[in-house]
């Protein structure tokens, strides 16, 4: 199974992501797209096994994934501070892959109808969710 692991800024949410990922789903080959070397070094840290910087890979890695997995502002155009990019953010909406995104209110963008959940929380809940779509896949 292809995962797609998409961070901005720090990469703190995709570190974290990509760690859960690893450490719980055995058949995981595991993709960390940063939209800046930062990002992208954090989540190559936390266990990636490729990575990549930038614009172009985030569109390119959309083409093969089976699950893309990221902060809820990869699919809206100038989120993250600017970092999304409309390419982007198309990629991830139009790609066939199964999106599971965690709800982030920050940016100017606020989620409602979600309860106050930790971070470790939302990561656990995005584990389960790919370990269900593995069970169906497999």
């Amino acid at each position: 199974m292809k995962i797609l692991v998409i961070d901005a800024q720090g990469g703190g949410i995709g570190k974290q992501l990509v760690a859960a990922i690893k450490q719980n789903i055995t058949n995981a080959v595991v993709t960390a797209v940063g939209t800046n070397s930062t990002a992208t070094a954090a989540m190559l840290k936390a266990g990636a096994d490729y990575g990549a910087t930038g614009e172009n890979a985030v569109v390119v890695g959309c083409r093969t994934a089976d699950i893309i997995a990221g902060p809820i502002g990869i699919v809206i155009a100038d989120a993250l501070f600017g970092e999304i990019t409309p390419r982007m953010a198309r990629a991830v909406g139009q790609s066939a892959a199964k999106r599971i995104l965690v709800p982030i209110s920050h940016c100017d963008n606020i989620v409602v109808g979600v309860g106050d959940l930790s971070i470790s929380a939302m990561i656990q809940s995005v584990v389960q969710v790919i370990q269900s779509l593995a069970g169906q896949q497999g």
